[in-house]
């Protein structure tokens, strides 16, 4: 993991945390199997990443289809250029993608309230 983020990795972030899109909740730097996502909602199974200059597409490709394999996970990328000249159409295609996707955590119970936990 990197301590210090890109300048574009930052001002995403200043747009993802504190779920201030779309109420959702993002992480940054998550473990995904083999790889870390720049970003990663958990709810929806959405991973974000910023593509610089060094990127290798198609190793990214392939790594982005065994991910959505293995954990059903769709990833999303960006450049880092879209980042920094276009936020506004980042956040839209973001909405977009998050809007598409089920929520992965509808059909779980609800914990137990601290009332119901001793009973049985």
């Amino acid at each position: 993991m990197r301590c210090d983020p890109t300048e574009p990795e930052r001002r995403l972030w200043r747009e993802l945390r504190g779920s201030r899109l779309t109420g959702r909740k993002f992480r940054r730097q998550a473990i995904i199997g083999h790889r870390i996502a720049d970003f990663f909602c958990p709810a929806k199974g959405l991973i974000v990443e910023l593509d610089g200059n060094t990127h290798d597409r198609p190793r990214d490709l392939a790594g982005d289809a065994d991910i959505a394999a293995r954990f059903g996970y769709r990833t999303i990328r960006f450049t880092n250029e879209d980042v920094m000249r276009n936020m506004e159409g980042v956040l839209v295609a973001l909405n977009e993608a998050l809007e598409s996707l089920p929520d992965r955590w509808r059909h779980h119970p609800p914990a137990p309230s601290s009332e119901e936990e001793g009973e049985q």
